[in-house]
C-alpha cells in the first residue's frame, strides 16, 4: 500500500485487547445488551449478542435498537482501539442503518471494518448477521470524530 494507506487506515493500539474491551462494557449499555467480543485486529472488530426476549420489540421481532446497539458499539470500540497517538477519545457524528431481516431467537453477530481512519474522522462499516446462517440482518455505517486535548 502506498501513500494513500497512511491517510486511509489508523493503527490498532497495542495496549488494548479483548479483556480490556470486556472490562469497558461493565456498567454500560454494551453489558446490558450482552455484547461478547470475539476478535480484535487491524481495522476490524467482531462481537455477538445472544437474542433474549428483552431485546425484542412488542411485535416479537428483534428491536432495531438492539441491532443498532451491537453495530454502533462495534464501530465505537473499533474507533477506540484505533485512536491516533495523543487523541483523548472519540464521539459519534453520524449513523446510518439499513435493516434487511430479523431474528426472534439465536445469536446476532457483527463485524465492524475500518473504511477510513484519519486524524480527525474515522468511518466504520458494520454488517450484522444471524450467526447460525450468515444471513445479513443489517448494514450499518458510523462516522466517528476523534477528540484531541484542548490546547
Amino acid at each position: 500500500m502506498g501513500k494513500e494507506s497512511k491517510e486511509k487506515f489508523a493503527s490498532l493500539r497495542p495496549d488494548i485487547d479483548l479483556e480490556k474491551m470486556h472490562r469497558r462494557n461493565r456498567g454500560y449499555l454494551p453489558e446490558l445488551i450482552g455484547i461478547e467480543w470475539l476478535s480484535l485486529g487491524q481495522g476490524k472488530v467482531t462481537g455477538r449478542v445472544k437474542i433474549r426476549q428483552d431485546l425484542l420489540a412488542p411485535n416479537d421481532f428483534l428491536h432495531a435498537a438492539s441491532i443498532i446497539g451491537l453495530a454502533d458499539t462495534a464501530c465505537g470500540y473499533g474507533a477506540f482501539t484505533h485512536l491516533p497517538v495523543g487523541a483523548e477519545n472519540f464521539t459519534t457524528l453520524e449513523v446510518k442503518a439499513n435493516f434487511l431481516s430479523t431474528l426472534r431467537e439465536g445469536t446476532m453477530a457483527c463485524e465492524a471494518t475500518l473504511v477510513s481512519g484519519g486524524r480527525t474522522i474515522q468511518v466504520w462499516d458494520a454488517v450484522v448477521t444471524d450467526e447460525a446462517t450468515g444471513r445479513t440482518l443489517a448494514l450499518f455505517r458510523c462516522t466517528q470524530m476523534i477528540l484531541w486535548p484542548r490546547v
